[in-house]
């Protein structure tokens, strides 16, 4: 249900635990905790197998605070603790305009970018994606070809892999599309 721009999720883990979701902007004073997460979740990322994708200050903190300041970043709350956080935006990416490969379509999508958790919840990604998928039905994502538990989350929800994308590094990305007509 969407309260106040507040979008809650009722995740059932199992029979005697339900635990609330809930998915709301972040922040300002949301920063550290942001910043705390992705510092958790590259050190996983080197721990799976998955080195390079995101280097030692990615995501930057001047990209961060312009996530927050452009009303792109979201953060993850269970009982008001930080647990998950993503950016999403609607409209053109520009490291998507080249793409070897070809994507579903060219309307109008989503894309999300920069998903991580402090490893205390499960479900993070499925729950963004609901989110987003209330938002706009035509949803693009992207990720290093190391990181294969981000592709195995991206493939069993239904994205379709469309080819290569390269960031603005230079650097080489599967690129993934869903389409829900």
């Amino acid at each position: 249900m969407l309260v106040y721009g507040i979008i809650i999720i009722l995740i059932n883990r199992n029979l005697a635990e339900d635990t609330l979701l809930k998915i709301r902007l972040t922040k300002k004073h949301d920063f550290e905790t942001v910043m705390e997460i992705y510092r958790y979740a590259r050190e996983q990322m080197r721990r799976s197998g998955n080195p390079n994708q995101w280097y030692d200050k990615f995501p930057e903190a001047s990209t961060i605070s312009d996530d927050i300041d452009c009303n792109h970043s979201y953060v993850i709350e269970r009982d008001d603790v930080i647990v998950g956080v993503f950016t999403f935006i609607i409209g053109d990416e520009p490291t998507y305009k080249r793409i070897e490969g070809s994507w579903k379509n060219n309307n109008k999508y989503g894309t999300i970018h920069r998903i991580a958790s402090n490893g205390q919840e499960k479900g993070i990604f499925e729950l963004c994606l609901k989110y987003c998928e209330s938002k706009i039905s035509n949803i693009r994502i992207d990720t290093h070809q190391d990181n294969k538990i981000m592709q195995h989350l991206i493939e069993k929800n239904g994205f379709e892999e469309c080819g290569i994308i390269y960031v603005e590094d230079g650097s080489p990305r599967k690129a993934y599309q869903k389409f829900i007509s």
